[in-house]
């Protein structure tokens, strides 16, 4: 067991706990449409607890809290009412504006000891200190605080008729001391809360940018390949068309080959298209899956280029069939793109030079066209370059590469790439 686990307390999963909180959020979500009825709430049950008892003639047996209430001036019903009005109806603005319901109930509670009265509302002091602590700016409660305190000390004064100043000091501060207590509590612990709250939000939202990330790569990736399948299949089929139409008149021979090299291309096009397909559909049973190509794959690939016209020379160096399924695959494109690019740009009629080898830590790929047979001047770089190109930097990134692609001195056009093939260390814990 983990220890933030062994950590949590079991009841915290409790079906009596989970109702509970259920309970109290619904509860504050009515008090945030309908926040006046707490407010008067709060009145009604203090006005029941501590209003009512002031209103109602208790029995005198000498005994208790009437020999206190006898040193005190009593008022009529109507004055005891208006006091107690004082005192309470300002905390109806208690959380709105916590410091004005503590000064109103301040001044009710000077003019009440003014007059030599004493109530049980006199809670309400400390109901408007409590909110002060819970709903306003941390740095007024030393300032609500003094004053609340001043306001007692003649208080203590006034009731050591009956107890000791110093008992009664002590019971005022403590009462005091525990209305503050009481609103940091609740105070850090909605803090609390709103951090936990707002780190979920935050936890959501790093959750849906990683969808919409890993959503946004795959969808990169996959035109990526469907790039190079579409795109390098159809400059194939279009060069041996455009060929066997030519053909067609003078050797009929080479245009009916030129016909199912046309069909060949266009049949491993229509295979590949299906596999990926096949990974993308939704279906119950598993699609069929051919291998991806490889190094191994690259003279078949030379041979459909042949058949559209350029003369090709492959070279390779190294132990290239041992190398990483993800390095040979992103070999195979690279050749593929380049020799693509090379069939739309130099024609048929062109020889290319191409190059695979393994140099120490690094894979060097090289493809080398001497660019069409009638150019007078060298190709112009790209003003833009195209996704073929911005796909072979991106596969070569992946394994710490780079790609070079520019015209050479002969006319004609070089894509080179290098990829690293250093083993990425692992910790012996396992973590990257």
């Amino acid at each position: 067991m983990h220890d933030d686990q062994a950590a949590t307390p079991s009841w915290t999963g409790s079906p009596l706990v989970a109702r509970l909180t259920g309970y109290g959020q619904r509860l504050r979500q009515w008090d945030r449409r309908h926040p006046w009825v707490l407010d008067l709430a709060v009145i009604a049950g203090l006005f029941l607890l501590f209003c009512a008892p002031d209103l109602v003639p208790d029995g005198d047996d000498g005994h208790g809290p009437e020999e206190l209430l006898l040193t005190f001036t009593h008022l009529p019903t109507a004055g005891t009412l208006a006091l107690q009005a004082g005192l309470l109806l300002p905390l109806f603005w208690r959380r709105r504006a916590p410091s004005v319901a503590l000064a109103l109930t301040a001044a009710a509670f000077v003019v009440q000891w003014s007059l030599d009265v004493f109530l049980r509302a006199d809670v309400a002091l400390l109901v408007a200190l409590y909110s002060i602590t819970l709903h306003a700016r941390l740095r007024h409660l030393p300032w609500a605080g003094a004053g609340v305190v001043t306001l007692l000390l003649p208080v203590a004064a006034r009731v050591s008729r009956a107890v000791s100043f110093w008992e009664a000091l002590f019971f005022l501060l403590t009462a005091v001391t525990a209305a503050v207590a009481l609103g940091l509590a609740v105070r850090i612990r909605r803090a609390q809360l709103a951090s936990l709250r707002d780190r979920a939000r935050q936890l959501e939202i790093e959750r849906d940018q990683r969808s919409k990330l890993a959503a946004v790569t795959e969808r990169t990736r996959m035109a990526r390949e469907m790039h190079d399948i579409i795109g390098h299949n159809l400059s194939v089929i279009i060069t041996l068309a455009d060929g066997g139409a030519y053909a067609a008149d003078l050797t009929p021979e080479r245009s009916k080959q030129a016909l199912e090299l046309v069909g060949d291309t266009g049949r491993q096009a229509l295979g590949e298209l299906r596999r990926m397909l096949g990974v993308l559909r939704e279906k119950a049973d598993a699609p069929e899956l051919t291998p991806q190509p490889g190094i191994g794959d690259v003279e078949a690939l030379c041979t459909r280029i042949r058949a559209a016209g350029p003369e090709i020379l492959l070279r390779s160096a190294g132990e290239l069939d041992a190398l990483d399924r993800g390095v040979q695959l992103m070999t195979y494109r690279i050749v593929q793109e380049a020799l693509t690019n090379t069939l739309k740009h130099a024609g048929p009629r062109t020889r290319v030079d191409v190059l695979i080898a393994v140099e120490g830590p690094a894979l060097r790929i090289r493809v080398q066209d001497t660019g069409p047979p009638d150019a007078v001047t060298p190709p112009e770089p790209p003003v833009e370059e195209g996704h073929g190109i911005a796909g072979m930097r991106e596969r070569a990134a992946l394994y710490g590469g780079t790609v070079s692609v520019g015209p050479t001195a002969g006319g004609g056009w070089a894509v080179q790439a290098v990829l690293d093939l250093t083993p990425i260390p692992v910790s012996p814990g396992g973590a990257l």
